[in-house]
């Protein structure tokens, strides 16, 4: 897509010369044929700068580097660490100096496809991905028994050691999804005698959870249809289960870049995670965030110092976890969390069947988390600057599914905007937006699909300049946010993701 404000490529190093707000206000108004003070006061320059044919240039990049390392940019990989050198090198280039954090984690994988048969009363093979989904960190076992329903009628199905009173040792339960995490439905199955556990989404469409940590035995999630068919089948119910996996210990690493001045004790944080999933170059998740917060941070480095200083952040395996900006979070002392007035975060920009979408910081969606104090002001930004340009913006849930979500945990106001991933474009939605209804956001999520050709540069377009309106509004000031002394809700934090994976 045509720029609408041209500027130096990536990689070049930026102009000596420092621009000022004002300055940059007259300098457009002489290029547009206006006259030096009709430009609006509060006219912002970062949109200004941060173009996306820069964008499309660091995708670009991005793609090439998955393409001869692999294929992909996941954690612990050579293509997440040639993209992290790219990474580093541009921000070098634009004056910062760039810092790594380095964590280990536990990670878990499979070392061939999960296996879900259904051996009585009448044969049934189902289908890896389409029928059932492997829990992350579900342990190994191969077991043939009987499949035996837990209080398959209510949402606290095998939340409570009773549902296993009489429980037949050594079979297979089955729970349904519902109010308790399925770590929790797992231990008591374990603890009952079981020999693998089959959980049954609540809702069309594969469930992809995680147990949270290495379980004893096999478990999988299946569709609410395949779910169904198992209940059908009555007392005389036989299952095969087998899962080959296995956790390692890895090593990743996060990286930080502050602007040179800007007061310490109130560092706006901007984040974006660089790793991707192994199935593909994850150009839109989350090259597109990666590459609009990088071209941000390049270019205010071009503008004068700002009053507070600017932190911006490439988080490591997000996919597995939120790992990368969790171990952050949770290094940074009581003192160095107050510092923080605020995250935004980046997560998806470039959804080919884009919506504009706000995180719900006033937590008014039932999906969303309780959002510290500030973060519905965030929210009120994104929202009056997509108004101001005539473009249609709508709330998202703060689901704890990105990395927003250890800086809400630790009480920092968080907010963000987002194109959309897995869920189903409405019709009313395509009045606003454009794209096909019925249709996810994004189709390529999380497979070899997701490449520069499938990216909706008018996604980037519009998300990018918020991204750049917000840094440099708040760079300026957190007023609205958190106040001249900031101050935090201790507020329960429950989550039901994390990151991709549901936790029940």
């Amino acid at each position: 897509m045509p720029s609408r404000h041209p500027v130096p490529s990536p990689g070049r190093a930026p102009a000596a010369r420092r621009l000022t707000a004002g300055g940059a206000a007259v300098v457009l108004a002489l290029g547009l044929g206006l006259a030096p003070g009709t430009a609006h006061a509060d006219e912002s320059v970062l949109p200004t700068l941060v173009t996306t044919e820069s964008i499309r240039t660091h995708l670009e990049n991005l793609q090439t580097i998955a393409e001869y390392n692999g294929g992909n940019r996941a954690s612990a990989t050579a293509g997440y660490d040639v993209a992290a050198k790219y990474v580093i090198n541009q921000l070098r280039r634009a004056g910062y100096t760039p810092v790594k954090h380095t964590y280990e984690y536990e990670s878990w994988g499979e070392n061939s496809p999960a296996v879900l048969t259904q051996t009585a009363p009448e044969e049934r093979e189902f289908a890896p991905a389409d029928d059932f989904v492997t829990m992350s960190y579900s342990g190994s076992g191969d077991t043939t028994a009987p499949g035996v329903p837990v209080n398959a009628d209510s949402a606290e199905s095998g939340c409570s050691a009773d549902d296993f009173a009489g429980f037949p040792e050594g079979a297979v339960a089955i729970a349904l999804r519902g109010t308790c995490p399925f770590s929790e439905k797992t231990q008591n199955a374990t603890d009952a005698g079981a020999t693998g556990v089959v959980i049954i989404n609540n809702e069309p469409g594969p469930l992809n959870g995680t147990v949270g940590t290495e379980s004893a035995v096999p478990v999988v999630g299946v569709t609410q249809e395949v779910g169904a068919d198992l209940l059908a089948a009555g007392e005389g119910l036989e299952l095969r289960l087998a899962v080959d996996a296995e956790v390692t210990t890895q090593s990743s690493y996060s990286i930080t870049a502050d602007t040179e001045g800007g007061t310490p004790d109130n560092t706006v944080v901007v984040g974006a995670h660089l790793d991707g999933v192994a199935e593909g170059p994850g150009i839109n998740d989350n090259g597109s965030g990666t590459a609009a917060v990088l071209e941000t941070a390049r270019q205010l480095a071009r503008l004068d110092t700002p009053n507070n200083r600017v932190r911006f952040a490439f988080w490591g395996t997000e996919e597995e976890g939120l790992i990368g900006s969790t171990r952050y979070v949770e290094g940074l002392s009581d003192d160095e969390v107050e510092q923080i007035a605020l995250y935004l975060n980046f997560d998806m920009i470039g959804s080919e069947n884009f919506g504009r979408f706000v995180y719900d910081g006033r937590g008014e969606l039932d999906g969303s988390l309780p959002p510290p104090s500030g973060s519905g002001a965030i929210q009120k930004l994104f929202e009056d600057y997509f108004a101001g340009r005539d473009l249609v913006s709508e709330p998202t849930e703060f689901s704890g599914r990105s990395d927003y979500s250890a800086f809400m945990e630790a009480g920092i106001p968080s907010g963000g905007v987002f194109s959309g991933a897995d869920g189903i474009k409405t019709e009313e939605q395509v009045e606003y937006y454009g794209g096909v209804a019925g249709e996810p956001y994004d189709a390529n999520y999380h497979t070899a699909g997701d490449t520069v050709e499938e990216i909706n540069w008018d996604a980037v377009g519009d998300l990018s300049d918020a991204i750049a309106y917000s840094v440099e509004t708040y760079a300026d000031s957190t007023l609205p946010v958190n106040g001249v002394a900031r101050t935090q809700q201790a507020q329960e934090f429950d989550a039901e993701r994390l990151g991709d994976l549901w936790l029940r």
